[in-house]
């Protein structure tokens, strides 16, 4: 196998088994910092052996084995220096646990644990997206809004705390379960999203993370199947990830809502999320708690994907959708989405007044000035529509929307 090749099975493998490891040693060894570690080297020993003695035939398994190696020497190392470790000999039987508690996947263990109260909602969100979607710091803080060097202090910071705090890698009780599931539904979204448009790299989009984030919805759904929101973020998954065939050109261009070939989009996932929707509009008609963000969000890109065409989108619904969504979540991001559909209803400059008064907050994030420069081309305001393509260009990471915006910037007047 050339060079290349073996790069490329390397990365594919990390995509796919790099939660599976970390989470089956934080399993076994109950530290999160060993199983991160072990995991770590392993790739490392994957990267300098493969090349020269071919990618084994079962990778993950030779990863899984691997790392448990190096916990083990690594523990061992540890007992030897110190007394207080005599004990972590016990965890070098090879018998697999019980499965015991309401969770008995390894990854949605950990993400249980990395979610745990005592850290903050942020902080639980951006730790198991780095240990469970082995997302880089990098790539983490742009989900936020930060910088990177702030996000590797708050996931360093959080793993020190859950070590001091002798937080346990246990299964959850059913109390634990409702008590950190905001946590783990606002972790499942994010590595959904970015694999469904990546910030990073050369791959537009990461079908490696979407596929995961759907999988663990399909679980906490099998779960807690009574969960409005468990329900609304799987639907609303299911409902953007249906899109996905036509969200990126044969070029590698994004294209967006308005412009995709609807007769692409994926009819059984429409269908299944649809049919989620419905049922939680039952549900709350029945006297069931009013919906959360999730389910308000699935409402939305229901009624996007009814419209048989962009013209024919009830964008009336969608205002009053996000108007309650602003009522439950008033961030700036929400407020610009609403704006966005604002400017359908009652023009682009009633949408653009809107968007405007975000600027301060929102300066750094590419899709304030993409939207800002769409509004403003159909206000023919060329020259800022130009200024602010320009901006959202520097700003975008991922290489689909920046070959848009730039066709967008250049189809200009003048």
């Amino acid at each position: 196998m050339t060079g290349p090749t073996v790069e490329q099975a390397i990365t594919r493998v990390h995509q796919e088994e790099w939660a599976r490891v970390v989470a089956g040693l934080a399993r076994r060894f109950g530290d999160l910092d060993v199983a991160e570690e072990a995991t770590a080297e392993a790739f490392v020993a994957a990267a300098e052996r493969w090349p020269r003695e071919g990618v084994p035939p079962n990778p993950g398994g030779w990863l899984a084995t691997t790392a448990t190696r190096k916990a083990i020497d690594w523990l061992r190392r540890e007992s030897q220096r110190d007394a207080k470790h005599q004990a972590a000999r016990i965890m070098y039987d090879d018998t697999p646990p019980e499965p015991t508690g309401p969770v008995e996947d390894d990854r949605l263990r950990l993400i249980f644990t990395c979610c745990h109260p005592a850290l903050a909602m942020e902080t639980r969100v951006a730790l198991t997206l780095r240990l469970i979607g082995g997302l880089t710091v990098a790539e983490i803080a742009r989900a936020f809004l930060v910088q990177e060097t702030t996000m590797a202090r708050r996931i360093t910071r959080a793993k020190a705390k859950i070590k001091a705090a002798h937080i346990p890698y246990r299964v959850p009780s059913a109390d634990d379960l409702r008590e950190r599931l905001a946590g783990v539904l606002a972790v499942v979204y994010l590595v959904f999203n970015e694999g469904y448009l990546a910030t990073e790299g050369d791959d537009p989009v990461r079908v490696d993370l979407t596929d995961e984030a759907i999988r663990l919805g399909r679980l906490l759904r099998t779960l807690l199947p009574d969960d409005g929101e468990v329900a609304g973020l799987l639907a609303l998954m299911l409902l953007t990830d249906a899109r996905r065939p036509a969200r990126v050109s044969r070029t590698g261009e994004l294209v967006t809502l308005d412009e995709q070939d609807r007769s692409g989009w994926d009819r059984a996932l429409i269908a299944e999320g649809n049919a989620l929707v419905r049922e939680r509009i039952a549900a709350v008609a029945a006297g069931g708690d009013p919906p959360g963000r999730y389910q308000l969000q699935a409402a939305i890109n229901a009624v996007h994907t009814e419209a048989p065409s962009a013209r024919d989108t009830n964008w009336s619904t969608i205002v009053a959708l996000y108007g309650r969504m602003v009522l439950l979540d008033p961030s700036p991001i929400v407020r610009l989405n609403r704006a966005v559909a604002v400017a359908e209803v009652d023009g682009p400059g009633v949408g653009l007044a809107e968007i405007d008064r975000l600027a301060e907050v929102l300066d750094g994030y590419h899709a304030f000035h993409a939207a800002r420069a769409d509004l403003l081309r159909r206000l023919g305001r060329g020259g800022e529509s130009r200024a602010a393509y320009d901006r959202a260009i520097g700003l975008a990471g991922n290489p689909a929307e920046r070959a848009y915006l730039t066709r967008r910037r250049d189809q200009l007047a003048g």
